[in-house]
């Protein structure tokens, strides 16, 4: 089982300056990863989605953590792929100068970029998401099969030679982000591996878990969109670890609560998230979690839009909050799914750097030690 981190670049009450700091913090929360023995980052990429991510050009942020690092793999986590966002072809010759530059380090993850506040930005139409995310996987993962490339599809492309080379051959390994059901079959389907939303807890992982297999399994070769199958579940682990427990659930449920109300008001038309972290206790953040998920499904019946664990997990609060030994006992229960890496969300809106950089030591030290010494592997 692998583990990873991911970074939204989250912040409560944005101004140039908190910005620049949290990008930063990110970078150096990054850095410690690799020394804490993590196996890989991810960055995601999203567009004006004010508080809720600030991570626009993730191929700079990984670019500059693969310059301070050696061993870590280096993650998109995702692209966003419809063509209004950038061209495929851009995208290949981005992602194979990093996996030069880095030793052959990178993993691609797919998205739609689906928000209208990003779609709006970009002149993205909803009905080309999922065509064009297909279509350019396709295009990225055929571009260095021979030293000059042509393309004939809703986009004509060459012929011409995608330069550089990557070090990874014929391409770094490919992933999309699932956080639904059908998404998971059509990774499945697909052969690229799933970076799926961890939420809703452990039963909706281990359901999520059943849904991929069933796929992989039934699938034939006809939609493989490579001769590389990559067959890997990642899920989302939220997760703050202290010595103090109790002041650990209040952290990160605190945090867990910013980062359900900025999806809501991204994603569902709710009010913007509250800016500041506060002494309230664990028990409030998860009262007002529980709060928001009804209200979120309310608001979403209205719309006539069916409830989904993406739209509801965020609401959960049973992850790995608390000490070291509670996390251990979250990531038990995911290892027992059959989960192939556990990535990390730590970096949440109201999480202290403190508290983000104690929690990446408590896991390097001890969770993720732990895991290795069942499976025979060196911490």
């Amino acid at each position: 089982m692998k583990f990873s981190m991911i970074f939204e670049a989250q912040l409560v009450d944005p101004t140039p300056e908190r910005e620049r700091q949290v990008i930063h913090d990110c970078v150096e929360q990054a850095v410690f990863a690799e020394e804490m023995g993590f196996d890989r980052i991810w960055a995601v990429e999203h567009h004006s989605l004010t508080q809720y991510a600030h991570m626009s050009a993730s191929e700079i942020f990984l670019t500059w953590v693969a310059a301070r690092t050696e061993r870590i793999r280096i993650g998109h986590g995702v692209v966003t792929m419809p063509f209004g966002y950038q061209h495929p072809v851009r995208v290949a010759e981005r992602a194979a100068m990093l996996d030069v530059l880095s030793g052959g380090r990178v993993d691609i993850g797919a998205g739609r970029g689906a928000t209208k506040q990003e779609m709006r930005m970009y002149g993205v139409d909803p009905e080309d998401t999922y065509p064009q995310m297909e279509e350019a996987l396709r295009i990225f993962s055929a571009a260095w099969r021979a030293e000059e490339f042509e393309w004939h599809g809703s986009l004509d492309i060459g012929p011409g030679a995608i330069l550089p080379r990557p070090v990874q051959g014929p391409h770094p390994p490919l992933f999309m982000a699932c956080s639904k059901h059908d998404t998971l079959k059509l990774a499945a389907e697909l052969g690229i591996g799933a970076l799926v939303m961890g939420f809703a807890g452990a039963d909706d992982v281990r359901a999520m878990r059943k849904v991929y297999d069933e796929a992989i399994a039934g699938r034939g070769t006809d939609r493989l969109v490579s001769t590389e199958v990559n067959d890997h579940f990642s899920a989302l682990c939220p997760t703050v670890v202290l010595d103090d427990a109790a002041a650990a659930l209040r952290i990160g449920t605190r945090g867990q609560r910013f980062f359900a109300e900025s999806i809501a008001h991204w994603y569902g038309n709710a009010p913007a998230p509250t800016g500041y972290a506060d002494d309230a206790g664990a028990e409030e953040h998860v009262a007002a979690l529980a709060r928001g998920r009804e209200e979120l499904v309310a608001r979403l019946h209205e719309a006539n839009i069916p409830a989904r664990p993406v739209d509801t997990g965020t609401f959960n609060a049973e992850h790995a909050y608390g000490d070291a030994a509670t996390a251990i006992d979250y990531v038990e229960r995911l290892r027992q799914i059959g989960v192939d890496e556990v990535m990390c969300l730590i970096q949440m809106g109201t999480v202290p750097q403190e508290v983000c950089m104690e929690t990446i030591r408590q896991w390097g030290e001890t969770v993720i030690p732990h895991f290795r010494a069942l499976e025979g592997t060196p911490a």
